[in-house]
């Protein structure tokens, strides 16, 4: 009968030995010694087989460059362009004028009436070569001294006629009926204006700052 306890109890306790065996690792808490750490540090893992290497031959070197940078001046801006001159009349002789026609003009005169003094007076400044504006500066200047009457007589200074010329019979060397023919005292008038100050303008700026031409 004990020798069968003991047999129980042998066999219990193998029981119990196996199965702790399997839930803990033997191995958990070992340890390499020394010795052993200094016998794997110091063994190749290839043994004495020798060790294989590669040799390129030829000189070779390994450089490094960077982008150059180039650096220009900013362009200095372009002066803007002079102003273009103001366009004139081309039939127009106001660069001939005297000094009295600087800067002067006259309102426009618009078209004359046929027949009437003042379209003869517009064909006269068109043979000479001049424009309009030449023309508006005579009918202004005229206007102003006798209204373009043929027999306007200034009482007072004798002048006499369209251009009031002074004496009257000046006008005599554009023809004999210079009392009273408009045309003849017409182109008396322009001969005298041309003569003294180059155009209808420059008589008309001259009137203007002087009262006379």
């Amino acid at each position: 009968m004990r020798s069968q306890a003991v047999l129980w109890g042998f066999a219990f306790t193998a029981a119990v030995g196996f199965a702790l065996v399997n839930v803990v690792d033997p191995y958990s808490g070992s340890a390499a010694t020394p010795a052993y750490a200094d016998t794997v540090q110091s063994t190749s893992r290839y043994g004495d087989a020798p060790v294989q290497t590669l040799a390129a031959t030829g000189s070779y070197t390994t450089s490094v460059t960077r982008e150059a940078i180039s650096v220009k001046e900013k362009p200095k801006p372009k002066p803007p362009p002079p102003p273009a001159p103001a366009a004139t009349d081309s039939g127009s002789s106001d660069s001939s004028d005297s000094g009295d026609s600087s800067g002067s003009s006259a309102p426009a005169a618009g078209t004359p009436d046929p027949g009437s003094a003042q379209a003869a007076g517009y064909a006269a400044v068109k043979a000479h070569g001049w424009g309009d504006s030449e023309y508006n500066c005579l009918v202004s200047l005229w206007n102003r001294e006798s209204g373009w009457n043929v027999y306007a007589y200034n009482a007072g200074s004798g002048a006499y006629g369209i251009p009031q010329a002074l004496p009257g019979s000046k006008m005599a060397s554009a023809g004999p009926d210079w009392q009273t023919n408009a045309a003849t005292q017409i182109a008396w008038g322009l001969g005298y204006i041309q003569g003294r100050y180059g155009t209808p303008c420059g008589a008309w700026g001259h009137s203007e700052s002087a009262g006379w031409y």
